[in-house]
């Protein structure tokens, strides 16, 4: 079994994969010592993989290393699909096993990714198996922090149950308004472009925020959980 471990901004992530099936997901504020210690305790890891936006705890770092056969991913570590990214070295790992985990999800199509998180970020992979890039955007969270954050008046909101009347009548309808019919004019103009240049598309959406945005969306678009995952786990059988 392959243990899948992502620090991300908000999140830490463990997943347990069984070749291809995941058998174990779960969040955590911080991922501890004796949390890896449970999962080795209940799954037989014999590889994993360690990917982190931050500077992962070197106890849960030397622990999975004794335990298995770990790989600390980096823009170094072999990948199954082609990266034609001109900075390689300052693209997001995480983008990287989004790419990845679209392109094993999708073979042979194109696909666009757009992962709904702390930020809204879209991946491209053409049906070659090559990472284009893509664009990096706030979330919904930040722009509703950056309202009230960089204004003395704005007050923090948080995301509405319902989409919003497109005209706001007060402040608290407006920020609902310009963050949440925003988001989706940006999403769907993005995608209307994509569509336009590569005919043989397939979207997906995912990330903490891709159920809530999945219903604003008016192309057809899949919610796929755990592609970043799912990418994770195809470059630990590529480099077995």
């Amino acid at each position: 079994m392959n243990l899948i471990i992502d620090i991300g901004n908000s999140l830490q992530k463990i997943a347990v994969f069984n070749n291809d099936e995941v058998v174990y997901c779960q969040s955590f504020p911080k991922i501890t010592t004796k949390i890896i210690a449970s999962v080795f305790k209940q799954f037989s890891i014999q590889n994993a993989i360690l990917s982190s936006v931050a500077e992962a705890d070197t106890q849960v770092v030397e622990f999975i290393d004794k335990h298995s056969k770990l790989i600390c991913y980096s823009c170094k570590t072999k990948l199954p699909i082609k990266i034609l990214y001109k900075t390689p070295e300052t693209l997001g790992l995480d983008r990287i096993a989004n790419a990845v985990g679209a392109a094993a999800l999708f073979p042979n199509k194109n696909v666009l990714s757009i992962q709904a998180g702390t930020c809204l970020v879209f991946d491209f992979v053409n049906e070659k198996r090559e990472y284009l890039g893509g664009s990096i955007s706030p979330g919904l969270k930040m722009r509703f922090n950056a309202l009230h954050a960089q204004t003395k008046n704005l007050p923090l909101l948080k995301l509405p149950e319902i989409e919003p009347d497109f005209i706001g009548m007060d402040t608290n309808s407006s920020i609902y308004c310009g963050v949440m019919h925003g988001i989706k004019h940006e999403i769907n103009g993005f995608i209307e472009d994509y569509i336009a240049d590569y005919k043989n598309i397939t979207i997906i959406i995912t990330g903490g925020n891709a159920n809530y945005l999945q219903k604003l969306i008016k192309n057809t678009i899949f919610a796929a959980p755990n592609v970043v995952m799912k990418g994770l786990n195809e470059i630990i059988k590529y480099n077995e």
